[in-house]
């Protein structure tokens, strides 16, 4: 038994996962972007991308690597993508960006075209689940790459052309979460908005990927036993 969910580009969504859960994500389209974030459903445990790629010696996500809280707990482990990389530096769009790039739009004047940004879609599920804007924190940008730029100040560039459409992630879930997911597209994008919609699919996690076979660091794998032993 699975549960599918196809979330349209410039759409947000949120769902509670159980633990031991696989979730995958898949391009509807080229340049697709999605950015999530995850809280434990005891919501003390928060997504911290700092130490997430601190303790894992990275500046992307990829599998095999655990999504950790900020209290060193596992929150999901990516198993498996069909990309090498994906962006957890650039934060979530703002309308400030969106109004700059592309001029202002809102419901009353474009209808369901609004260009809604990936904060305002990401505040409104969280609401839905009782959080507000406090309860924002970094995110993983799915599906999309930033580089450095040759300038002397090293600035974060995006990376076009980087996903196409059926790419694909999945990550199981290591505790109960609460997950949320905003197709906006990526802050750093300066391509025509045209964001690309995302299908989720929830489903058991596959037995065999057990933490030797992903090869996951020592961090990683106590994070994990943390994980196990908050669940009891």
């Amino acid at each position: 038994m699975s549960y599918q969910h196809e979330i349209p580009g410039g759409a947000a969504w949120s769902a509670p996962i159980r633990a031991g859960r696989l979730m995958t994500l898949t391009t509807l389209a080229a340049g697709a972007n999605a950015s999530m974030l995850i809280i434990g459903a005891d919501r003390l445990d928060r997504l911290n991308v700092p130490d997430t790629l601190k303790s894992q010696l990275s500046a992307c996500i990829a599998p095999a690597m655990v999504l950790m809280s900020d209290r060193g707990t596992a929150l999901a482990t990516v198993v498996r993508s069909s990309l090498d990389w994906h962006d957890c530096l650039a934060g979530f769009g703002h309308d400030r960006q969106l109004e700059e790039r592309f001029g202002p739009s809102s419901y009353a004047k474009d209808g369901n075209s609004w260009r809604r940004s990936a904060r305002l879609g990401l505040v409104s599920e969280l609401t839905k689940h009782g959080f507000g804007e406090a309860d924002l924190h970094g995110c993983v940008n799915f599906f999309s790459k930033v580089g450095i730029s040759d300038d002397s100040r090293a600035t974060l560039t995006f990376v076009p052309d980087h996903s196409a459409a059926g790419d694909q992630v999945s990550l199981r879930s290591e505790q109960d979460l609460l997950v949320f997911v905003s197709t906006a597209p990526h802050p750093l994008s300066e391509q025509t908005y045209a964001p690309g919609g995302v299908r989720v699919e929830i489903s058991s996690a596959a037995v065999h990927d057990t933490v030797a076979e992903l090869k996951l660091r020592d961090e990683a794998v106590r994070a994990l036993e943390q994980a196990g032993r908050l669940a009891g």
